[in-house]
């Protein structure tokens, strides 16, 4: 094993500050903490300082074409400079003799076209920012895009969603490398919400579902995260917005983008995620709470939603649960 853990992240100009700060620091930190070996460096083409799309300057520790031995992971950023790099046969080119020598290879939100468009991606399941699933799918017709994950691992390569899911997916390498409790212990000490397994949806129900054009569907978007546990069917609905079941679904799909069965699923299931994350409950008890009746009706929920049991999410979101506190 290296001395120490090379992390290279590919910058340019045009570039999202975030996919470059973000997963740097993740891995600073983890430094700091004296328990990790990453030394971090920031490359660009021709070595030189590059203006992030907010006007934020990078300053660049070496040049992409001359990055030189063995690197640990490889990281290349996303943002609108990503759009003419991929006909860049030169960096293109450079991107995949530099994947060849890492143990990982990773982007954050669009830089998985400069991936794709290095051949690095063909045959393998990939994500990147909501925005651009149409780009990386039409352009790369070989990469099997999943739209909705944080972040997908294939292999040794990973593509996380956009901007601040490139700090789940450093984590998630922490922990690979580290173990949980360092994990943990960066996501607590960067004051990050919570720390999100890789199956958890870009979106949740609220930003997944578009705002309804009627009031009393309005209404009833905002009211249904408060009552989960109360009978939520198509027909209680209905009458809650005085409106025939027929019409009431046929008026729901069509100015949310969803059926209600499947927002109401969608609230459940985010709402659950959340006490699996912040509590000790019992499932048995956040089935409940949540209004799924049963332990069996809230894993398939789960399982169709984010591909994961609700036990595991739970392990993995909150490793250190049952574990006594790091003196």
């Amino acid at each position: 094993m290296p001395s120490s853990r090379a992390i290279v992240i590919v910058a340019f100009d045009d570039v999202q500050a975030l996919d470059v700060v973000g997963p740097a620091e993740v891995f600073a930190m983890a430094a700091l903490h004296g328990r990790a070996d990453y030394v971090v460096s920031i490359v660009t083409p021709g070595g030189e300082t590059v203006r992030s799309s907010g006007g934020i300057r990078f300053e660049a520790d070496g040049d992409v074409h001359r990055v030189r031995g063995p690197i640990d992971t490889l990281v290349v950023a996303g943002g609108d400079g990503t759009r003419p790099l991929q006909h860049d046969d030169a960096l293109n080119a450079r991107i995949a003799m530099l994947a060849a020598k890492s143990r990982r290879v990773t982007s954050v939100c669009s830089g998985a076209l400069l991936l794709a468009s290095a051949g690095l991606l063909d045959g393998r399941r990939a994500t990147t920012h909501w925005i651009a699933c149409d780009e990386l799918e039409s352009g790369y017709p070989n990469v099997v895009v999943e739209r909705d994950p944080i972040f997908v691992r294939d292999g040794h390569i990973a593509t996380s969603a956009g901007v601040t899911a490139g700090m789940d997916l450093a984590l998630a390498l922490v922990e690979e490398d580290y173990g949980p409790r360092l994990a943990l212990g960066i996501a607590r000490g960067l004051v990050l919400f919570m720390r999100r397994p890789g199956g958890q949806s870009q979106f949740s129900a609220q930003l997944a579902a578009q705002p309804a054009q009627r009031e009393p569907l309005r209404e009833l978007q905002a009211w249904i995260p408060d009552h989960l546990d109360e009978d939520l069917s198509v027909a209680a609905l209905a009458a809650r917005a005085f409106m025939s079941e027929r019409n009431f679904a046929r008026a729901f799909r069509r100015e949310t983008g969803m059926t209600p069965a499947a927002h109401v699923e969608a609230a459940r299931v985010e709402r659950a995620r959340t006490e699996l994350e912040q509590t000790a409950l019992p499932i048995e008890a956040i089935a409940t709470r949540c209004g799924f009746g049963s332990v069996e009706t809230l894993r398939r929920a789960f399982h169709r939603r984010l591909g994961v049991a609700p036990a595991d999410y739970r392990r993995r979101f909150r490793p250190a649960l049952h574990e006594p506190e790091a003196a």
